[in-house]
C-alpha cells in the first residue's frame, strides 16, 4: 500500500514478561492477551502522513 498525504496509521507495541503467543476474545473478537496470562503492555503510536514527511498524533 503506498501511503499518502492524509493517511493516517497506527504503529501499536506490545511488551511482553512472557511468552510472544497471543489469544483474541472470541467473544468479542478483539481482546488480545498473551496466551500465558503473564503481565503485558501496548500502546498506539498515531502517525499522519503529510506533504512533507509524517507528523506522530500521539504517543
Amino acid at each position: 500500500m503506498l501511503l499518502v498525504p492524509g493517511m493516517i496509521f497506527t504503529i501499536e507495541p506490545m511488551v511482553n514478561m512472557g511468552s510472544d503467543k497471543v489469544t483474541v476474545d472470541k467473544n468479542d473478537g478483539w481482546t488480545v492477551t498473551t496466551a500465558d496470562k503473564k503481565p503485558s503492555a501496548q500502546w498506539e503510536i498515531m502517525v499522519l502522513v503529510t506533504e512533507n514527511g509524517h507528523e506522530v498524533l500521539c504517543y
